[in-house]
């Protein structure tokens, strides 16, 4: 069966924003080794306007150093599954919105043959932590203290907790520290 894998960046005092973050070309790199992994990557609307048409812009004009053109290019192929009560029409061609519930169409890709899945919004992580349906976490801790921004579920709040082993660290010249972690199955 398939993983769903949620991957993000987080300041050291505990904020999901952009604001401040350590953004380089090791940190980029990470992320587009992250997401080769995986062939679909979920979204909520807000994220998703943040990315989409970012990326694939970059990816079509080159515009970015090499790193993040290729980060670019990743992300511009993988299908993308938005989300959304509002949207009811997307341009970008690598994108769906869904239909199904949130639960209902995790449960159906992890069902699927392909890669992992990743998921790319602090909601959508919230609320598949909260279902139980993530198998690993990936935070990339910043050495940046913000003060302010978004919090994981802070719109969504976790009943039970989510005990995690640890898999992996990698800790890159900028300060900033990947803990790679899988989702404990309890009997």
């Amino acid at each position: 069966m398939r993983k769903v894998v949620f991957g993000i960046n987080v300041s050291s005092d505990g904020f999901y924003g952009h604001t401040g973050m350590v953004v380089d070309e090791d940190l980029h790199q990470y992320f587009t080794n992250f997401l080769k992994q995986s062939d679909q990557i979920l979204y909520g609307r807000i994220t998703y306007d943040l990315m989409v048409p970012f990326w694939p812009e970059v990816s079509k004009n080159k515009s970015m150093s090499s790193v993040s053109n290729e980060f670019a290019h990743v992300f511009t192929s993988l299908e993308k599954i938005l989300f959304s009560h509002t949207v009811t029409k997307v341009t970008d061609p690598k994108t769906t919105i869904a239909t199904r519930s949130l639960e209902e169409e995790v449960k159906f890709l992890k069902k699927q043959v392909g890669k992992d899945i990743s998921v790319g919004s602090l909601s959508i992580a919230s609320q598949l932590s909260s279902l139980g349906l993530i198998d690993e976490y990936r935070f990339v801790i910043h050495p940046v203290i913000v003060g302010q921004g978004p919090r994981l579920f802070s719109d969504h709040l976790l009943e039970t907790p989510v005990k995690l082993d640890l898999i992996d660290v990698k800790t890159f010249s900028s300060g900033n520290i990947a803990h790679h972690y899988q989702t404990r199955r309890e009997n």
